[in-house]
C-alpha cells in the first residue's frame, strides 16, 4: 500500500447522517473476494436509477462534476450498519484516501484503518464549516497532515482553519510508513531479534 503522509485536495460533501454500509456498498456487489473492482458500485442505489447505470441521478453528488478530490466529507455516524470490510474496499478504490466525519462507527473505522483509508474525526462545528465552504466554493481545498494528525480548511475567504484528529499510534506508523501487519513486524525484526537472543542468554 502506499503511504498516507500529507494530502492536500478538494473533496466531495455527502451531507447525509446515519451513512450505513448497505448504502456505501449494497449486499448484491458482495461477491468477489478481492479488494478491486469495487469502486464502481459505490452508493450504487444512491448513484443511478437502475443497475444498468443508464440512468445516473443528477442530484447525487457523485455525479456532479463539481465535486471531486481524494477527501470524501461525510456527516455525523458514517459507517454504521453492518461489519462488511467491503466498504472500506469501496470508498479506497473509487479514488478516496480519507473521510471526514463527526462520528464514525467503531467496526467501519477499523476496517477503514486496515485498508490505507484514513478517518477523520472533527468536531461538528468544524464539519459544518467544512459543509459551507465547500458549498460556497467546491474548489476549496483541505489539508490533511497525519504526522500531526490535523486536518486544515483553507478558506478562500478568510483565514484558514485547522483542527487536531485522533489516531491509534499503531496505526499512525503503519499508514505514515505503507506497512501492513506483516510489513511492520519486518520492520521490527532486528529489535525482534535482539530480544529473543537476550532471553536465550538469560537462560543459559
Amino acid at each position: 500500500m502506499n503511504a498516507i503522509t500529507t494530502i492536500t485536495s478538494t473533496t466531495v460533501p455527502l451531507n447525509a447522517e446515519n451513512v450505513d454500509t448497505d448504502q456505501i456498498i449494497p449486499a448484491r456487489f458482495l461477491k468477489a473476494t478481492s479488494r478491486e473492482g469495487f469502486g464502481k458500485n459505490l452508493f450504487r442505489d444512491w448513484r443511478y436509477e437502475n443497475d444498468d447505470e443508464s440512468t445516473p441521478r443528477n442530484d447525487f453528488v457523485l455525479n456532479d462534476p463539481a465535486f471531486h478530490g481524494r477527501i470524501l466529507v461525510g456527516a455525523k455516524n458514517f459507517g454504521c450498519g453492518s461489519s462488511r470490510e467491503h466498504a472500506a474496499w469501496a470508498i479506497k478504490d473509487y479514488g478516496f484516501d480519507v473521510v471526514v466525519s463527526s462520528f464514525f462507527a467503531d467496526i467501519f473505522k477499523n476496517n477503514a484503518l486496515n485498508n490505507f483509508l484514513l478517518p477523520v474525526t472533527v468536531s461538528e462545528t468544524f464539519l459544518s464549516e467544512i459543509f459551507k465552504a465547500i458549498k460556497s466554493d467546491p474548489s476549496t481545498t483541505c489539508t490533511v497532515d497525519l504526522a500531526a494528525q490535523s486536518i486544515t480548511l483553507n478558506k478562500k475567504n478568510g483565514p484558514a482553519l485547522s483542527e487536531k484528529f485522533e489516531i491509534n499510534h499503531y496505526k499512525k506508523t503503519c499508514l505514515l510508513n505503507g506497512y501492513d501487519d506483516i510489513d511492520y513486524l519486518l520492520s521490527m525484526k532486528e529489535e525482534i531479534a535482539a530480544f529473543e537472543n537476550k532471553r536465550i542468554t538469560s537462560n543459559i
